[in-house]
């Protein structure tokens, strides 16, 4: 049990207990994804639907800047921290250097920032896994941060509760150089099959010139 109750003792076989913890918690968020295509990156998710809730406050998909955004599952105000860290940190850079920030950097600082929590006591890791996904001179990107800190650049990736039937969809589905409306119907696909989404609870963004948010009629339409 001690190896259980801090982030900065290691188990007898190497592992932090917290940070496994974390990444339970990212499976129990609703299925969001990413997909690349010839010309940029689609993000997509599921909104909660209550009568009494004004879905669009409820954010799972971020811009952070005209060539940027993200998507979380897992602990949302968690998410909201990171972003909010990714955001300064990209207008300063745009600031100082007159261009934007790539987006490696972008996820970077989110990544780091994921990281330094596991280090300290007293801290816990972030509950939540975030897909970095935009575009800029080197061409589209998908990036994971996951709850350890650690940066992966997929083609396309789901994560989730849905995510191990999404990612098989994707693996099965996911073609080189596809068009950005095959990306977005397949993203629509996917999250109809693993949540049974209405279409009024997909959120769906587009990052190609600029981030673009999808409205419910073009969602309706694909």
């Amino acid at each position: 049990m001690g190896y259980d109750r801090t982030i900065a003792v290691f188990s007898p076989d190497g592992r932090l207990f917290q940070v496994e913890y974390a990444k339970e918690a990212v499976k129990k968020g609703g299925t969001a994804l990413g997909i690349t295509f010839k010309d940029g990156v689609v993000l997509a998710s599921i909104r909660i639907l209550s009568p009494l809730l004004v879905s669009e406050s409820l954010e799972k998909t971020f811009q952070i800047d005209d060539h940027a955004g993200a998507v979380a599952a897992g602990l949302i105000a968690d998410a909201r921290i990171l972003i909010n860290q990714a955001r300064i940190r990209a207008q300063i850079h745009k600031l100082t250097y007159d261009e934007p920030m790539d987006v490696w950097s972008i996820a970077r600082v989110i990544g780091d920032r994921m990281q330094l929590s596991t280090l300290y006591a007293g801290l816990r890791p972030y509950g939540v896994t975030i897909l970095i996904g935009g575009k800029d001179k080197s061409g589209p990107h998908l990036i994971e941060s996951d709850p350890s800190g650690m940066l992966y650049e997929w083609k396309a990736y789901a994560i989730g509760k849905g995510a191990e039937l999404a990612n098989k969809i994707l693996q099965s589905k996911w073609k080189e150089g596809m068009k950005e409306e095959d990306a977005v119907k397949l993203a629509k696909d996917i999250l109809k099959k693993t949540d049974k989404a209405e279409d009024e609870a997909i959120d769906i963004v587009v990052i190609k010139d600029k981030f673009r948010r999808l409205s419910l009629e073009e969602i309706k339409k694909i």
